[in-house]
């Protein structure tokens, strides 16, 4: 036998939303935060190279 779908009870945060939503209307989707290019800086320095540079 098939069993029966229960009753959905009642959810006060949604229907708050629901009001919300008629009040304000529908809020823009999220749009998704660009990652910087940099990035973080290095914690120690790098150390010089053996090679003195050229001029």
């Amino acid at each position: 036998m098939a069993r029966r779908n229960r009753k959905k009870s009642f959810k006060l945060a949604k229907e708050v939303k629901a009001i919300a939503r008629e009040r304000v209307g529908r809020i823009p989707a999220a749009r998704p935060i660009e990652p910087k290019a940099a990035g973080k800086k290095p914690k120690h320095k790098k150390p010089p190279e053996e090679d003195p540079p050229e001029v």
